[in-house]
């Protein structure tokens, strides 16, 4: 099978869960074809420039197959906005920060209650130290609406250690953006990396075990992985310069994922040989 039959098929794959997502929220095909050929225009724009000349509509039309008068009619719509990620991982920061800077712990190392903004320490100077230019209430807003934080006698008091917005439809629709487009971009990146500058990318996986130890999984698995997960978060804080961009270095966006998978298994149809039957091997 060629790489493009296979790239086709993976893209397939991609849009089954996103398609069924669509599909309960109303959005038809049309909407999500408008989407694609615009994207095809924005990143032909972007990342496929010929070094030293300015990119062409002619060019993006021989390079996404599109004609030039829709190429014209869709570069002059806006290009995907990035105001929904910044806000998304500025409130992981502040949220992040909170459990591991002791100014905002108490004894026993639990994040405290904070005063939104009176006294030290208060909510404002937690975002003002580790999120500088975002506004305190935008992020406290933010936290509240998705369930993060809660406001108990005038403090705000973390009630989930992680910016995980399940209970909130428009910040999980958000987050279902941001966070497969960076796994997606791990896998671009490893596709074409040399052997030692591949990113980490591991999944652990079973397809036949009794649904009754689904619970037992997913407790174990969360109990596991937020050590890993608190550790880096800690590593990288110690590491991060808080928005100052007054020195000379580079500057990169690091992290590590991690998510459950829970979904049934397929039964084999019937009279047909399971693939790791000694009759399927012959």
């Amino acid at each position: 099978m060629s790489i493009e039959r296979k790239l086709l098929d993976a893209a397939r794959r991609i849009l089954y869960p996103l398609v069924r997502i669509l599909l309960r929220n109303g959005i038809p095909s049309d909407a999500l074809t408008e989407m694609v050929r615009q994207t095809y225009v924005d990143v032909a724009e972007a990342e496929f420039a010929i070094d030293g000349k300015r990119q062409t509509a002619a060019r993006i039309s021989v390079i996404t197959g599109l004609n030039r008068k829709e190429v014209a009619r869709l570069r002059s719509t806006d290009s995907l906005s990035r105001d929904d990620a910044v806000r998304w991982n500025r409130a992981a920061t502040v949220l992040g920060a909170w459990l591991r800077d002791a100014a905002f712990l108490d004894r026993k190392g639990d994040p405290l209650d904070l005063p939104f903004e009176d006294g030290e320490p208060s909510f404002t100077v937690l975002v003002k130290k580790h999120s500088g230019d975002m506004q305190p209430r935008a992020i406290a807003d933010e936290l509240l609406r998705v369930g993060a934080v809660e406001e108990v006698d005038g403090k705000l008091r973390m009630t989930t250690r992680g910016y995980v917005p399940a209970g909130d439809p428009d910040s999980v629709a958000e987050i279902l953006g941001i966070d497969t487009a960076e796994f997606i971009e791990t896998i671009d990146h490893n596709m074409h990396a040399g052997a030692d500058d591949k990113l980490f990318q591991l999944k652990v996986l079973s397809d036949n075990v009794p649904v009754r130890y689904m619970d037992e999984f997913n407790a174990y698995s969360r109990r596991l992985s937020r050590p890993v997960l608190e550790e880096l978060n800690r590593w990288l804080a110690e590491r991060d310069l808080q928005r100052d961009w007054s020195g000379e270095d580079d500057r990169a966006v690091l992290g590590l994922g991690i998510y459950q998978i829970n979904r049934p298994a397929e039964r084999p149809a019937a009279n047909e040989p399971d693939e790791d039957s000694e009759e399927s091997r012959e």
